[in-house]
């Protein structure tokens, strides 16, 4: 799965921002690659307080990214291709801008319209102090007072993220149907499934308690860990049963993708039971450190997992939320991940980054289960750390008091043509966010047919992905040394080489992959790893 962040894809009409006709013209890149299928994140109508996770029409295209027609013809011509489409939902929250939004804000606090949002009166004797402590995700407090249609200060509302992003009641029978329908607008479009935003977030604890501890759910392999009250409560699993009939009753295979920022891999796992959703993200993998035991163990753990409920573990390395994989892992090894990096800020190694992000992405394709592939990682391309401030968009870089960079830095319009305007995202130069001068090195043409290069080495792993059936096959651990880990899946051995010391191939190993040469002696070098077979795993 290829995931494109329509913004910053490709520009048809040369106003900075990419579009839906513009991914159209596209597609062929992505079916020269070899992908299966593309998860569009999100080009409903919307203000843009948070990148268009904020939707005020869930059944409609902005005209900033073109038409319904313009989304019809994207999935046309995918189809036409191969190419399977899932969808962005948002269903934690609406914009602020939607119509159910304005009517529970016209209504005034008696109106069964508010009903539909979490609004509560706030404390002490004028009520105002929020209604509880909880943090948004985004930084500052989760609750905004409105002023009431009489002019007064009222109510408060809960936006687990910005303030333009009101948190939807899902108690409410409206709210389930509303989102039922949803579904089967775009199903009935052609969409062959849905990423959920947000997924471990739609129910809260009933009494709103509450929490004095940080309210990241991901907490450590304890499976006993009390949970913050806003995130991962099991009144979530019923929503996804429900949604998994309405897929379930149209014809071919459909496909529900949670986003659930869940530890430990158990609680994980229970978004993915045969009757709930297909997949889900694997953020613990995403984050786990590049040593040789950190992978090993998550590894273990997310298959058992996985296998404990009969599906497939979803692999993922990068996405428009974190830092990319080609700059963080040139963090020192354990240094927590931050949100966003800028001007002034540590600097990752880019050779470093590259050389760990090519073997991880190796090692993350040889395994078994379904593997996410973010816009531009095929080109090796690093995070924008030297974004100017000025440019930021992120309402988290406001929220946090310009502590937290955010997450420009991975949006940032990838390059196609190292020599044309905007490095060929769009006819002119104009681009949303600024593209950084490095970025012709990396521009699909400077890489298209040069043999080593980032994205021959994505071609040739997915081409010997599918001809290998890794995604159906199983991890066989073999005997490594401590800082090696080395497994088979099917017939294809693989080795990742974390140490400092290069390490020879096995007797008789014939390579066919590579992240990296191997030095003069024919051994793997640090950060580097190999596929490759040996005669006697050939069947006779």
């Amino acid at each position: 799965m290829y995931q494109i962040y329509p913004r910053s894809y490709a520009d048809s009409d040369g106003d900075g921002v990419g579009d839906l006709p513009g991914i159209t013209a596209r597609l062929d890149h992505l079916v020269e690659l070899g992908v299966d299928a593309v998860w569009l994140s999100p080009f409903y109508p919307s203000p843009q307080a948070d990148a268009g996770y904020d939707v005020a029409d869930y059944r409609d295209v902005d005209p900033l990214f073109g038409t319904l027609a313009d989304a019809d013809a994207l999935l046309d011509a995918a189809r036409a291709r191969g190419l399977r489409v899932i969808v962005d939902l948002v269903p934690n929250h609406t914009s602020a801008a939607h119509p159910w939004f304005s009517a529970a804000l016209g209504e005034g606090p008696t109106g069964t319209a508010r009903q539909r949002y979490v609004f509560r009166d706030g404390r002490g004797p004028d009520g105002a102090e929020p209604p509880n402590d909880w943090r948004s995700v985004f930084g500052g407090p989760a609750w905004t007072r409105v002023i009431e249609p009489d002019g007064r200060p009222g109510q408060w509302y809960l936006h687990l993220f910005d303030a333009g992003q009101p948190d939807l009641n899902w108690d409410h029978p409206e709210v389930r149907e509303e989102f039922r329908d949803i579904l089967r607008f775009w199903l009935d479009r052609g969409v062959d499934g849905f990423r959920v935003d947000v997924a471990h977030g739609l129910v809260k604890q009933a009494d709103l308690a509450d929490w004095h501890e940080p309210q990241e759910i991901l907490s450590g392999p304890e499976i006993d860990r009390p949970r913050p009250p806003m995130w991962d409560q099991d009144g979530v699993h019923e929503i996804y049963r429900d949604w998994r009939r309405v897929l379930d009753g149209y014809p071919g295979e459909r496909v529900l993708v949670a986003e659930a920022w869940v530890e430990p891999a158990e609680r994980l796992a229970a978004y993915i039971r045969p009757d709930e959703m297909h997949q889900a993200f694997n953020f613990e993998y995403l984050l786990a450190a590049w040593t040789a035991p950190a992978q090993y163990a998550v590894i273990t753990r997310s298959l058992e997992a996985s296998a404990a409920v009969g599906a497939p573990t979803t692999w993922v390395l990068s996405n428009h939320d974190v830092i990319r994989h080609a700059s963080r892992l040139a963090l020192p090894v354990g240094t927590p991940r931050p949100n966003g990096i800028g001007i002034g800020d540590w600097q990752p190694d880019p050779a470093l980054g590259l050389r760990r992000a090519r073997a991880a992405s190796l090692l993350m394709l040889s395994l078994p289960g379904s593997a996410y592939l973010y816009q531009g990682e095929e080109l090796g391309l690093p995070e924008h750390t030297t974004l100017p401030d000025e440019f930021r968009q992120d309402p988290t870089w406001q929220r946090s008091g310009h502590t937290e960079r955010g997450r420009d830095g991975c949006r940032v319009p990838i390059p196609w043509e190292a020599d044309a305007p905007s490095y060929g995202f769009g006819p002119g130069d104009a681009s949303w966010l600024p593209q950084p001068e490095v970025w012709a090195e990396y521009a699909l043409d400077r890489q298209r047919g040069v043999a080593g290069s980032t994205y021959e080495m994505y071609r040739h792993a997915l081409r010997l992905r599918r001809e290998l059936r890794l995604g159906a096959g199983s991890v066989y651990w073999l005997e490594s040394p401590d800082e090696v880990l080395c497994f088979r899946n099917g017939r294809l051995r693989v080795l990742t080489n974390f140490g400092a010391a290069a390490v020879p191939l096995p007797e008789g190993a014939e390579l066919v992959h590579a992240s990296g040469p191997l030095d003069t002696d024919g051994r793997v070098p640090t950060d580097v790893t190999v596929w490759f077979l040996i005669a006697e795993d050939t069947p006779a």
